[in-house]
């Protein structure tokens, strides 16, 4: 992506890449003052967010086009009950320094770290993720997956609030809502009686149409 298309990537480090996580972590960037801090007060919050950057571990990582890692951590304080909580996440960018200084990495992970917050909201208020049981191999990646792609085609369709229009493909049926799909759509869509079809001309034994 980097070369090809000449774009940059910035993403926070997941639980499911430990040693990427550690190497961040051993490099102690919370024990110094931060170069930038920014203070937010909304929805009954007070919330700090402090970041810190390092290119100490460029060369070093197994990663490619890592430029700077990071640290960010959110102080939240609620306002009425005064309890607060701390939460701090690593992460890793292609941007340089000079592309890409401390408050503007900080801006551009916050963005980024609302947009998956509001999927994983889509995900468990909709979808019911967190309940599900789903936990062997891959897949509870390859459900996530499958559920971004429905929120991500309810919003091709033009869908502004996913639980009703979940509850609307549900009640119309699957024909209704492939065809406003395939309205949108540059591909044709099969359903799942003209994929029975399909198969139904295939040759035994062959796997090949006749």
């Amino acid at each position: 992506m980097v070369a090809e298309k000449k774009a940059d990537y910035l993403f926070i480090v997941k639980d499911n890449q430990p040693t990427l996580r550690q190497d961040i972590a051993d490099l102690n960037l919370e024990s110094i003052p931060p170069p930038h801090t920014t203070t937010d007060k909304g929805h009954g919050r007070l919330e700090v967010r402090s970041i810190w950057t390092s290119t100490e571990l460029t060369g070093y990582l197994d990663f490619p086009y890592a430029a700077q890692v990071f640290a960010i951590q959110r102080d939240t304080t609620e306002m009425v009950s005064q309890k607060s909580r701390t939460e701090t996440v690593y992460g890793i960018t292609s941007l340089k320094p000079e592309k890409a200084h401390p408050q503007r990495l900080l801006a551009l992970s916050r963005n980024n770290w609302a947009i998956e917050n509001r999927l994983h909201w889509v995900r468990d208020g909709t979808f019911d993720e967190d309940r599900s049981r789903v936990r062997r191999g891959a897949s509870a990646q390859v459900m996530a997956s499958l559920r971004n792609l429905a929120i991500s085609l309810l919003r091709i369709a033009g869908a502004r609030y996913s639980a009703p229009a979940l509850h609307h493909a549900t009640v119309e049926g699957e024909g209704r809502i492939i065809e406003e799909l395939s309205e949108i759509l540059p591909v044709p869509i099969r359903t799942g009686g003209e994929l029975e079809g399909v198969r139904a001309e295939q040759e035994p034994g062959t796997g090949c149409l006749s």
